[in-house]
Order: structure tokens, then sequence, then C-alpha cells
């Protein structure tokens, strides 16, 4: 609790600086924990509620841990022509997971997004920061272990 109220003094105590308070705690801890969002909610004078019900609009809060490693892959308009539905589908196998959850083992967490804007290089994968394009089902093992 310590590190929310070390994030939490350095905000007004006014409803405008929920947002801001909400990026803080998830850029800090990954996530946005039920605690986390209690302690807000007090510091606020806002119900648990309010919180969450903010919190749940915006697709930016994530609620649960993230993996050690980021898998995201588009399902944009060019990479869905060229085959991200088999691709994300062979990333489902090979992971034991669909998109928004994380591996058992705490490892990857499974994303998909709606366009990453690198349409010449459809289908595209995104691991760890890293950009991998035109990629097929079968480079996905490579890609999760870390090949080039």
């Amino acid at each position: 609790m310590q590190q929310i109220d070390d994030i939490l003094c350095r905000f007004s105590r006014d409803r405008g600086s929920l947002i801001p308070i909400l990026h803080e705690v998830q850029n800090h801890f990954g996530y946005l924990s039920r605690e986390g969002m209690e302690a807000v909610a007090r510091y606020l004078s806002l119900s648990d509620s309010t919180v969450y019900s903010v919190a749940t609009f915006y697709a930016g809060f994530k609620f649960t841990p993230s993996g050690r490693h980021s898998v995201k892959a588009c399902r944009g308009t060019a990479c869905h022509v060229k085959g991200a539905s088999r691709l994300i589908g062979e990333l489902e196998k090979q992971l034991g997971v669909k998109p928004g959850e994380t591996t058992p083992d705490g490892e990857y967490t499974l994303e998909t997004v709606a366009c990453f804007g690198s349409c010449a290089l459809a289908p595209v994968v995104v691991k760890d920061g890293k950009v991998y394009g035109r990629v097929t089902p079968a480079r996905v093992n490579g890609i999760l272990r870390g090949d080039k």
C-alpha cells in the first residue's frame, strides 16, 4: 500500500485526477488491482463502483497482471486478408491461451490489436516491442523462442 500512497500523494484530490491516477497506478504495477482501485476511490472520496466504472469504460486499463512477454497480433484489414486468423490460431495453440489471457506460468500475454500501422508487412506480430512482418504460422514458434 505504501507504493500506492506514494503515487496518490502526487495528485490533487479532485475527481479530475481519477484517470491520470489510474494510469500512473497501472504504469507502476502493470495493471489495476482491486485493492489499488479501492485506494484510489478512498483518496478521491469516490465510491468503489465509480472508480471501477470509469476504469472498465476505457480499453487501455488492465485488471490482471501481464506476462513477462507480450505477444500482440494484428487483426486489421491488411493482416486479416493475409492470414491473421490462422496466425492468431497458431499463437493460441502454442501458448494455450486466447487473446486477452496470460499463460498459467505468467510468461506470455497474448493480445490482438486493431492495427499496428505496418500494413506493408502484413501479417504482423509484435513480441516485447519487436516487430515481425510477413509472419506465417510456421514462424510462430521461432518468434516465441526469440529467433530473428
